[in-house]
């Protein structure tokens, strides 16, 4: 056997793998469309609420919605109904940023150099901007609410970024919108506690939602 037949299985192999990792998450995504209207955190709570190793069932499932199209909000406001503020931001933070290092590292693997960042239509400048400013500029772009979260995961793993830059930016950039909407998440606990306070974390998460809002846009204006 020669040298150069040694990687041709490989390459096969691989190729096969990146198929079929992309039609899991396309399938993925087409459930989720398909399932949107029950897609809601009271539902997320009352599924996974009385599990025994529930936070662990949280992170997974964080993870694997983050791959397909599920809003991280919409689980940060789960995680505030399940475990108030402090713990719900604590799982919230792990399940969002270990999703968000699956979808940079997927998109790493199924790529592979064969989409350059300059090619990707309207998020291509941003992708070499981040690239060129490492964790800062990651955490920025997290900043941006219409961005979708997969969608950064995604775009940024075509790019040279190294892990340790893309992980701190994600985990600083998100900080902001992650706790506005775990305390919306508790204030709707709260609400539905007879009794609780609901005032204060409602007006936690909204100070902390248009400071997350406000902050790409001084960040801007000052460079």
């Amino acid at each position: 056997m020669t040298p150069q037949a040694v990687p041709a299985p490989f390459s096969r192999l691989r190729l096969a793998g990146r198929i079929i990792i992309l039609v899991l998450i396309v399938a993925g995504m087409a459930v989720v469309l398909a399932n949107r209207s029950v897609l809601d955190p009271a539902a997320i709570k009352t599924a996974i609420g009385g599990a025994p190793l529930a936070p662990l069932v949280f992170v997974a499932a964080h993870i694997v919605a983050s791959l397909i199209f599920v809003p991280r909000t919409l689980l940060a406001v789960a995680a505030g109904l399940l475990w108030g503020p402090v713990v719900g931001f604590l799982w919230a933070t792990v399940g969002s940023t270990l999703g968000a290092i699956a979808g940079f590292l997927l998109a790493r693997y199924v790529n592979s150099g064969l989409v350059d960042p300059e090619s990707v239509p309207r998020l291509g400048p941003l992708l070499i901007k981040a690239e060129a400013g490492g964790w800062r500029a990651v955490a920025l772009v997290r900043l941006i609410p219409v961005i979708p979260h997969p969608v950064t995961n995604y775009g940024l793993g075509l790019t040279r970024l190294s892990l340790a830059s893309y992980t701190l930016g994600t985990l600083v950039g998100q900080i902001p919108m992650t706790l506005a909407y775990v305390e919306f998440g508790t204030a709707g606990d709260h609400m539905l506690s007879k009794g609780a306070n609901w005032i204060v974390p409602t007006l936690i998460g909204a100070a902390v939602l248009i400071a997350s809002l406000l902050l790409p846009k001084l960040a801007s204006g000052k460079r």
